[in-house]
């Protein structure tokens, strides 16, 4: 009749207490969403890891990432590469010096026969007295043939080519490798804050993590106190089997968190010693809050006048404008200098009277083309609008992120605020329900609703602290300020140490 009696209170109160359970979990969960997913972007599990377990601060983690990273390496070569193309678009504006060769077969070698010339092509041989017409009959054809080449001909020789006016194509093409370097170097500066962030996010929820696991124990080893003590006031009949039963589901269940909270740890080291190449990683860096928060106004003008992504739109701008000055240039003449030197040639008359060496001037008009320059115009200041208009809209995506950031930031900080008040209470109700417990003034589901409470309120705690340094790294990197993340590391690690 006793138990029947208090049935249905006694399940609400077990549903409550499940339902408190399940909200720890799930925040332990939340926030180690961010530092779980990135393991899709870890490296190969073939590559080889460069150093063995040690234990690192952030700056050294952040310092080894550098050296290590695989996608660092690639966008650095990227830059290597756009420089390396620079370098070779100088080289538009020098001479062009070549050594052509060449074997020409004729159908019939070219010759002069004086026979064809005045005056000799204009007599009549009847007119002429009978002994010079004789005289002339006896001279055999071929004294009167000139060879000038012979059927093979053979020719080698220097040419040199130097424009010295193109329309300012060159300069242009020049423009547009020098704005490809700049691209290339902001979007290695893109990775490297987003490196930075991917960091900061998984060396944290390694320390993160490793508490949650702490505090799911130490909820573990309460608990089985708590229900070693149930079972003891079962046998001396203080309390009833309902009540033991609670204890040892309450245990189970911990059981059961604190074996999850353990993979989630092992999940994040993971994750963390796969990105700096490393066996094993322990941090040395505590989690941090600032005292004073940073002001929104220096942040935002930083990333309106640092940001990589607007840097690497105006170098995009750039290179629409010399693409537009390129094809333009498609409409203007050009003017070379050119020059010739022989090299090898035949004995042949036409090869003696011919001058070994030549120079001058020439120039190209452009009159009827089928490059298309109208349309590509007009492409390239399509390109030109396309590139101001998307950053136009890049620098409201910035002002929002860190608008949004920033309120992520203080809403962190509010929150462990807030939540170091609901901490005394958890902590005090859980004094007098073992108090109440212990004098049989109060039920087992009290006693373990209080303690999982407590726990509650430890990983709402522990997450808003995440999330906080989550958000303050977030506006470091989005301002530029990687050094004063890291110097705020460093300061608490010195703190730590004291």
């Amino acid at each position: 009749m006793e138990i029947s009696f208090n049935r249905q209170p006694l399940n609400q109160t077990l549903q409550q207490a499940k339902q408190t359970l399940i909200r720890c979990l799930m925040a332990s969960i939340s926030f180690l969403t961010v530092c779980i997913a990135p393991l899709a972007y870890a490296d190969s599990p073939t590559a080889q890891y460069s150093q063995p377990a040690s234990a690192l601060t952030f700056a050294q983690a952040w310092q080894q990432l550098q050296q290590v990273s695989d996608k660092f390496k690639a966008e650095t070569q990227q830059v290597n590469r756009a420089q390396a193309e620079q370098e070779a678009s100088n080289s538009l504006s020098y001479p062009a010096l070549d050594i052509a060769g060449s074997y020409t077969h004729l159908e019939k070698p070219i010759e002069l026969d004086l026979r064809d010339l005045n005056p000799l092509a204009s007599i009549d041989p009847s007119a002429l007295p009978p002994q010079l017409g004789q005289a002339l009959a006896a001279i055999p054809g071929s004294m009167f043939v000139t060879p000038f080449t012979e059927q093979d001909v053979f020719r080698a020789s220097l040419q040199a080519m130097w424009p010295i006016y193109t329309g300012g194509r060159i300069s242009a093409a020049q423009g547009i490798k020098a704005a490809q370097v700049a691209e290339k170097q902001q979007e290695l500066a893109l990775v490297q804050r987003d490196l930075f962030t991917l960091l900061v996010d998984r060396y944290y929820a390694v320390t993160v993590t490793r508490v949650l696991t702490e505090t799911q124990q130490q909820l573990v080893d309460s608990l089985t106190v708590h229900a070693s003590h149930a079972e003891k006031l079962e046998r001396e009949g203080q309390i009833a089997t309902v009540e033991r039963l609670n204890a040892q589901v309450a245990l189970e269940n911990a059981k059961v968190s604190q074996r999850s909270a353990s993979r989630q740890f092992e999940m994040a080291s993971i994750a963390l010693s796969r990105m700096l190449q490393a066996s094993h990683v322990e941090p040395l860096s505590p989690l941090f809050m600032l005292e004073h928060q940073p002001a929104l106004g220096p942040l935002s003008q930083l990333t309106m006048t640092q940001h990589p992504a607007l840097k690497l739109l105006e170098a995009k701008e750039l290179q629409a404008n010399g693409l537009v000055d390129l094809e333009k240039g498609g409409y203007y003449p050009t003017v070379f200098l050119y020059g010739n030197y022989t090299l090898y040639e035949d004995d042949s008359l036409f090869s003696q009277i011919e001058p070994n060496w030549m120079v001058g001037v020439g120039v190209k008009v452009p009159l009827l083309s089928r490059d298309g320059h109208s349309g590509k115009v007009k492409a390239a200041k399509s390109a030109l609008l396309q590139a101001r208009h998307t950053k136009a809209q890049t620098q409201q995506d910035l002002g929002l992120l860190v608008e949004q950031s920033y309120r992520q930031l203080l809403q962190a900080h509010e929150e462990v605020a807030a939540l170091n008040t609901s901490l005394a209470l958890a902590t005090e109700n859980l004094r007098l329900r073992e108090l109440a417990f212990n004098q049989g003034l109060s039920t087992s589901v009290d006693r373990v609703d209080a303690e999982l409470k407590l726990n509650a309120v430890k990983t709402q705690q522990l997450g808003a602290k995440y999330r906080y340094l989550q958000a303050y790294a977030k506006l470091m990197a989005i301002s530029g300020q990687l050094d004063e993340f890291i110097g705020r590391t460093q300061q608490e690690n010195s703190h730590a140490s004291k």
